[in-house]
């Protein structure tokens, strides 16, 4: 298991164990969070699971691949530079005690 911290924009703070593996879509679902859409069901097609990567833990995730660098120009909320959609990110051990951000709203 990976511990991760997802922050809803209320400033709610949850800890999270993932599965190595597992998107941090499903594993946000899996905990009982609300705040992601999740339209599509996961096949980066809605932009609606958009989220902020704690900006210092940035580089431990993988590069976006280009139909998710294009589906983040389709968020609801602006897109800062370190935006993800959360269906995108495979939770690896390298993200132990990342902070991940959720917007203020999906759509």
């Amino acid at each position: 298991m990976v511990q991760i911290q997802v922050v809803e924009f209320n400033g709610a703070i949850h800890d999270v164990e993932a599965l190595e593996g597992q998107t941090l879509l499903q594993a946000t679902l899996d905990a009982g969070i609300d705040g992601f859409a999740a339209e599509c069901g996961g096949c980066c097609v809605c932009a609606t699971c958009h989220c902020m990567v704690q900006t210092e833990a940035l580089h431990r995730l993988a590069p976006a691949a280009s139909d998710e660098e294009q589906m983040l120009d389709f968020t609801a909320e602006p897109r800062e530079p370190n935006s993800r959609l959360a269906c995108q990110i495979k939770i690896t051990p390298e993200h132990a005690g990342i902070q991940f951000f959720m917007p203020k709203r999906q759509y």
